[in-house]
């Protein structure tokens, strides 16, 4: 909402900037959205290397509880 507020204001004061945002606006989310599924999936595979280094400690204290 405060992204369709703050582009209203634009067109008022600068329509050229707005319609130009309007159509620019699509086309930079789809240039950046590979980076985005790079960064999930470099983030998944952090996640996994933390899984296998800290197994052995997890079923070192899960077998204590038993």
């Amino acid at each position: 909402m405060a992204k369709f507020l703050l582009w209203c204001i634009l067109l008022v004061l600068c329509w050229p900037l707005a319609i130009l945002a309007l159509v620019l606006y699509p086309l930079i989310w789809l240039l950046l959205l590979p980076f985005r599924i790079l960064g999930i999936a470099v983030t998944g595979v952090f996640e996994l290397l933390k899984g296998i280094i800290l197994l052995p400690a997890r079923l070192l204290r899960g077998s204590r509880r038993a």
